[in-house]
C-alpha cells in the first residue's frame, strides 16, 4: 500500500541534471588561467614563503579545474555528444591529468599550463558545437 502511495504518477526525462546554462567550460578555464599566473608569479620570486603558498595556491586551483571538467563530463555531455565527438573522452582525460599530479598539480612548468589550457579550448569548442546543436 504505501508504495502504490510513493510511486511516482508521471515519468519525466531531462537532458541534464539542471538547466543546461549553468554548464561552461569558461570556469575550468579561468581557473587554468589562474594557475598559469600563479607559477609565473612563484618562478619570479626568491622568497621560499611566497613560493610555497604558491604552490598550495596552484595545487588547489589545479584540482577545481579537474572539478570543472569532471562536471562537464558527467553532467553535461552525453551519449549522442560522445558518439558525434569521439574524442572527447580522450580530451577530457587528457586534459584532467594535465590539471593532476603529473600536471600542473605536480610542477611549475608554464608549458603544462598552456598546455592544459589548450585541450580546455579543444573541449569548449565542442561543447558550443553541442549547444548549437
Amino acid at each position: 500500500m504505501f508504495a502504490r502511495l510513493f510511486a511516482p504518477t508521471i515519468e519525466v526525462s531531462a537532458h541534464c541534471d539542471l538547466p543546461c546554462g549553468v554548464y561552461d567550460p569558461a570556469q575550468a578555464r579561468i581557473e587554468a588561467e589562474s594557475v598559469k599566473a600563479v607559477i609565473a608569479k612563484a618562478l619570479d620570486s626568491d622568497d621560499p614563503d611566497f613560493r610555497t603558498r604558491a604552490v598550495i595556491i596552484k595545487e588547489q586551483r589545479s584540482n577545481l579545474v579537474k572539478e570543472h571538467l569532471w562536471v562537464l563530463w558527467t553532467d553535461y555531455f552525453k551519449p549522442p555528444h560522445f558518439e558525434a565527438y569521439p574524442q572527447l573522452h580522450t580530451l577530457v582525460n587528457e586534459a584532467t591529468k594535465l590539471a593532476g599530479a603529473s600536471g600542473t598539480k605536480g610542477t611549475l612548468d608554464i608549458e603544462v599550463a598552456d598546455k592544459l589550457l589548450a585541450k580546455i579550448d579543444e573541449i569548449a569548442e565542442i561543447f558550443w558545437a553541442t549547444k548549437k546543436a
